[in-house]
């Protein structure tokens, strides 16, 4: 089998907070003098129901990692290690969400907050040579105006190079906010040329992502993989060309489904959809971006030219420039192209793959 963490792809879903290494997140603890729940530094991953009593825990334990980063250097080895851990696993372009309001007390401002993001998210990206564009995300928790607000510094920085606004985004608990009143902040965000991503169709079913889709008329769906429920709804969105960013890992944590099994990836792309699989928060979850690709090929039985075809969909649904595009797309075609590693014997004369 060919090495997972050698094929180029890009990571479309992946949070500021949630992409700390557990090893980092219990260093700030300690230097800041903060005491963290045992479940966020053991080696578990998070298993909740995907109730409203679920996600409270989920949340609470995500604000208790968000509290460990209290300043400039905090937030800029956060964004340093993210790079760094998807440049080991084959991402050439990594778009990482970020809502600056969590940070802001600590640097002067929201403006600071997102510079800061910025300048470490270009810095890191010639040191690993992954191209890195950022969202700005608002929550379904604030007003509305909190969105607009945050729309238009996005666009103040909007643009395609590395460490530029690429998207707007929309998240936390998709049963809270009245999604039409968001739609005034997207507006702002689309006029500014940035990227519709607001998250939709992981807790709540087919009518959310109805609702999220007619009035945030999004590029691509955060998760969006309960849209298969209804195969009209998810006919429509195949049309319009909404990619999905499907991740395995958090839907199980968050009690989506029972396992990986259930999730349904194979029905997702055989309908046409567009899957970019992404990580969502592995400082929780407990699993980074090449853990999704191989759920899809242990569990779902995927073979090299499907996952080469997810890792052209996740590259194709990206805001890279078109030379990065090229690029990684090139480096697809070139992994694919190489012959598999043949099997070696083991000591005890089985059968066993070189990594």
């Amino acid at each position: 089998m060919r090495d997972l963490a050698r094929l180029p792809k890009a990571h479309l879903h992946l949070h500021f907070t949630g992409s700390m290494r557990v090893s980092t997140l219990g260093e700030l603890a300690e230097q800041h003098g903060i005491r963290l729940p045992g479940a966020l530094l053991d080696s578990d991953p998070l298993h909740v129901p995907a109730t409203e009593r679920g996600w409270f825990r989920f949340q609470r334990l995500y604000d208790a990692a968000r509290a460990c980063v209290r300043g400039e250097a905090d937030m800029r080895r956060v964004i340093a290690e993210a790079v760094a851990d998807d440049a080991a696993e084959g991402s050439g372009r990594l778009e990482i969400q970020v809502d600056p309001t969590s940070y802001a007390p600590f640097v002067g401002g929201i403006t600071p907050a997102l510079e800061i993001v910025l300048d470490e998210a270009r810095a890191a990206s010639v040191r690993h040579a992954v191209s890195v564009g950022v969202v700005v995300a608002a929550s379904r928790m604030r007003h509305p105006l909190e969105a607009r607000t945050l729309a238009r510094l996005a666009a103040r920085y909007a643009g395609d190079g590395s460490g530029d606004v690429i998207g707007f985004g929309l998240s936390n608990d998709e049963r809270r906010g009245d999604t039409a009143e968001f739609a005034a902040a997207f507006a702002i965000a689309r006029r500014a040329g940035l990227a519709a991503v607001p998250h939709g169709g992981e807790l709540l079913g087919p009518a959310h992502v109805h609702d999220v889709v007619t009035h945030l008329h999004p590029d691509r769906l955060g998760h969006g993989v309960r849209t298969g429920e209804d195969p009209r709804l998810l006919h429509d969105v195949v049309e319009r060309g909404i990619a999905l960013e499907v991740c395995p890992a958090s839907n199980v944590s968050l009690g989506v489904y029972p396992d990986a099994g259930a999730v349904p990836l194979g029905a997702l792309v055989d309908a046409g959809a567009q899957v970019a699989l992404g990580a969502d928060d592995p400082l929780l979850f407990r699993s980074r971006l090449v853990a999704q690709y191989e759920v899809a090929r242990d569990v779902h039985g995927f073979d090299d030219d499907a996952l080469a075809d997810l890792a052209r969909a996740s590259i194709r649904a990206s805001r890279a420039d078109d030379a990065t595009r090229v690029r990684l797309l090139a480096g697809v075609d070139a992994w694919l192209a190489a012959p598999a590693p043949a099997p070696v014997l083991t000591a005890r004369g089985g059968a066993d793959r070189n990594p």
